[in-house]
């Protein structure tokens, strides 16, 4: 059994369905639950499930003290759900091919940094585009650049908001995400 992590930054939609999809596993166990934000309710979502948690800021995930916690925690995979920092290159190194992300779009496009959450879903409305989805891949030094694991498109609608479509790609997040992670570990 892989011990897995969870960092997330906001509500925690996805790590609540990684949670509870993992709670019947038999090759992964969510072990922690970090937050670079204290008030993130990703961190209650991860107490209904009984899971730990850790509140920390940006130095100390560019220091190390993160690294060690998920040392402490015997860490063997780590999620992205919703994280919105940078990952440090050493902590990607201690875990090659072991940490995955998704992202809300269908890579190489509307990535990079400031691409994430509504900010995607606007471009990708404004644009006028006839599909978006997801995309989870591996993480590297550079933002939504990683190797691409696994993509799932959806149709959009000239009249859709950027609310409904932001509603489609949560759906795709929800059915593939855990599912992905699982085949990866």
């Amino acid at each position: 059994m892989k011990n897995l992590a969870i960092l997330a930054s906001g509500s925690g939609t996805n790590a609540q369905k990684i949670m509870e999809y993992f709670q019947a596993s038999q090759k992964g166990k969510i072990v922690l639950v970090a937050s670079n934000k204290k008030n993130a309710w990703v961190l209650e979502r991860a107490k209904k499930f009984n899971v730990p948690t850790l509140i920390f800021s940006k130095s100390e995930l560019e220091n190390g003290a993160v690294a060690a916690e998920l040392v402490k925690y015997k860490v063997d995979f780590v999620i992205l759900a919703g994280f919105l920092l940078q990952i440090p290159v050493d902590l990607i190194r201690m875990f090659p091919d072991k940490m995955v992300n998704i992202h809300p779009a269908l890579l190489p496009n509307y990535g990079g940094k400031g691409m994430y959450g509504m900010r995607v879903h606007e471009a990708v409305k404004n644009a006028g585009n006839e599909e978006t989805g997801i995309t989870i891949h591996l993480v590297n030094e550079n933002y939504d650049e990683g190797k691409i694991i696994f993509q799932a498109a959806v149709a959009i609608d000239k009249e859709d908001s950027p609310e409904q479509i932001a509603d489609k790609v949560h759906e795709l997040e929800h059915k593939y995400y855990p599912n992905v992670i699982e085949s990866l570990i």
